[in-house]
């Protein structure tokens, strides 16, 4: 296969995005489309290698997977490596078994499985992981394992059927991409089936230069024609690159705009033309050459950096740690992935036992964390367990976890069978319970909670991760509550909870009852709270709207178990009141328009005075994570200002 150097800088277009955007830089919005460009560049060269063997009646599966192996496994074990130390001094416990857990999924090939399993792509708490990175590693792996296999047996078949099924391929996945980014966003987002298409795009790309390209470029010789379409697919990255942001749904047909683009330097570029000698130039092809490498360090480098500083990393530091990234990549890349690439050095048997070795200690070392629920460890700063800190972090769900998600009547979701007080909302009316019967343990409850399902019997809000059909079944949800308490004889009050930032954000949708779907704007919202608030009052009821405790926008649940875990002050995660955070800022002024009417209870009046938000009481933590309380908070604050007063004191 002829050398391409223009191949090697668009790896540098694609790595440099990647970086920037998860260092955080907010002009890389879109950087995260870098993976994208690297699984067209990963299809076509696959591809071209394997078609070129094949005709040439060379090509085997141990050599592809020997290739395969030399290229991928010597610099991603050094990193996994290189984490380990980390890992186990900074990470705390239930951090170090979701590590473990990581390692036994990289070398699985399932990285892309596990981390669609735990969350999204977009969560803050993503910034944590070091080798989230790993799952686009995963998605090309499983790619190498099944496309192989599949032009073995399209070979038996005509040209013209290879080609056909490269494009039923893409059409197929590009069209389940499509429905999973509005239906199953997160599984959209890290599955071979929905970004094969990406790769297939690179695949028809080898066949067109293997096969067609003497035939097309008889029509197409025309070097203005190389230019434009040259330019236009840089064009087209930089716009995905520049103007893309997490409210895009990706991969869908916008994913389109940077593989086109991809596609088009591949087929147009060369020497030969401007966009061709711009990437070939020697910074952009050093870059690509060492892209790989890169790629593999910079995430750990980031994750580790925002578990070592009790608050957010500075922008100085990321800054600092992008320039290593490309030091240690350089590094890596010269001493040891090219080593790794001579067969003088390391023969065929020397890489499978490399491999399988590595592979072997890092699956018991995953086993192991995982198993050991992260090796049952103690600070060694103050002695603290590692039960005693993850005790903090539990879920507060309220009665029972029962009671989230399900329109549940079961015992475990009331203290009473004459229930008189509901508790109706989302988390931020699961975590009021235990404030509630700290300060009353004969307290007659009912839970009725739905994770992100707001206490609004007629809008429900539409969010790149709960999509229009979940809101549906919130609004099912709501009427249930509404059922209820119209057949209930004893329900004498109603505590409404929600992260009110779900319907206000201006990014988000409301679908109504009606089917009707509009852009959230306050106005509106405003609008069917108050109709909430007044249907409950016409069915005999009084409603007690609670607030979302205050917050900056930091995880501060896991800045008091950092700093715990540390032996350091918890004084180090107040905050100072000009720091709230915006949503909480914008919930305040949109309840503050209900207490003329209606009961209204903030919860930062409590935990912060004229300056400072505190975040725990003596050793107690007020907060489990950015905003929920946790279990112990919810009963420290109930109990003194006695929650259970605040709802029946008419």
């Amino acid at each position: 296969m002829k050398y391409r150097a223009e191949i090697d800088g668009l790896r540098a277009i694609a790595v440099i995005p990647v970086i920037l955007f998860h260092a955080g830089f907010e002009w890389f919005s879109g950087g995260f489309v870098g993976v994208d460009v690297f699984f067209v560049i990963s299809g076509y060269l696959i591809t071209t290698i394997i078609l070129a063997e094949k005709e040439k009646g060379s090509f085997s599966l141990a050599n592809f997977y020997e290739r395969r192996a030399r290229r991928i496994l010597p610099a991603l074990f050094l990193v996994m490596f290189a984490c380990l130390p980390f890992a186990w001094f900074w990470l705390l416990p239930s951090d170090l078994k979701d590590f473990s857990q990581s390692l036994i999924a990289v070398v699985t090939f399932s990285s892309n499985i596990l981390f669609w399993q735990e969350t999204g792509y977009w969560g803050a708490e993503n910034e944590l992981k070091p080798l989230l990175h790993t799952w686009s590693l995963a998605v090309e792996e499983q790619y190498y394992v099944l496309f192989p296999l599949f032009l073995m047996l399209m070979w038996r078949f005509p040209k013209s059927w290879m080609i056909a099924s490269f494009v039923l391929l893409v059409v197929c996945s590009l069209i389940a991409a499509q429905w999973s980014a509005y239906n199953d966003p997160t599984a959209n987002f890290f599955l071979l089936t929905t970004r094969a298409w990406e790769l297939g795009i690179g695949a028809c790309i080898a066949f067109y230069f293997v096969y067609k390209k003497q035939t097309v470029r008889a029509l197409l010789s025309h070097q203005s024609i190389d230019e434009i379409l040259g330019v236009v697919g840089l064009i087209l990255i930089g716009y995905s690159v520049f103007f893309f942001d997490a409210t895009v749904p990706f991969p869908s047909v916008y994913a389109l705009v940077p593989t086109i683009g991809t596609g088009l330097i591949i087929v147009f570029a060369s020497q030969n033309t401007w966009v061709g000698r711009l990437l070939g130039m020697k910074i952009p092809v050093e870059i690509g050459l060492i892209s790989y490498s890169a790629y593999l360090w910079h995430q750990p480098l980031f994750a580790f950096a925002h578990h070592r500083s009790i608050h957010e990393p500075s922008e100085l530091l990321i800054m600092g740690l992008s320039l290593v990234t490309f030091v240690l990549a350089y590094l890596s890349c010269k001493y040891v992935e090219k080593p790794f690439r001579r067969k003088d050095l390391f023969s065929r048997k020397a890489i499978f036992i490399f491999g399988l070795s590595g592979s072997i200690i890092f699956l018991s070392i995953g086993v192991a964390g995982h198993l050991t629920g992260g090796f049952n460890r103690v600070s060694d700063k103050n002695g603290m367990t590692q039960e005693a800190i993850e005790t903090q972090f539990r879920i507060n769900h309220g009665l029972s976890n029962n009671c989230d998600m399900l329109p549940s009547l079961s015992a475990d979701c009331k203290t009473s069978d004459q229930p008189e007080i509901l508790i109706w909302g989302d988390s931020y009316a699961m975590h009021l319970v235990p404030g509630i019967l700290s300060s009353n343990p004969n307290a007659k409850i009912i839970q009725l909670t739905k994770s992100v399902c707001g206490p609004f019997f007629d809008v429900a809000p539409v969010t790149k991760s709960y999509p229009a059909e979940w809101a549906r079944g919130c609004l099912e949800y709501t009427n249930e509550v509404r059922k209820l308490i119209k057949a209930s004889n004893t329900i004498k009050y109603v505590v409404l909870g929600s992260h009110f930032n779900n319907y206000l954000t201006a990014n988000n949708e409301l679908l109504f009852r009606n089917g009707d779907i509009e852009r959230a704007n306050v106005d509106t919202v405003t609008r069917e709270f108050q109709k909430t608030l007044e249907e409950l009052k016409s069915m005999g009821v009084v409603p007690v709207v609670f607030s979302s405790p205050p917050a900056n926008g930091e995880d501060l649940g896991r800045c008091l178990g950092k700093a715990e875990w540390m032996g350091e002050e918890l004084d180090r995660c107040d905050f100072e009141l000009s720091q709230m955070s915006e949503d909480r800022t914008g919930e305040y002024r949109f309840l503050d328009g209900f207490k003329k009417t209606d009961r209204v209870v903030r919860l930062d009046e409590m935990t912060c005075d004229q300056s400072i938000c505190g975040t725990h009481w003596g050793s107690v933590w007020i907060y489990r994570d950015a905003g929920h309380l946790s279990i112990a908070g919810s009963a420290a604050l109930g109990k003194k200002y006695n929650f259970y007063n605040m709802i029946v004191n008419d």
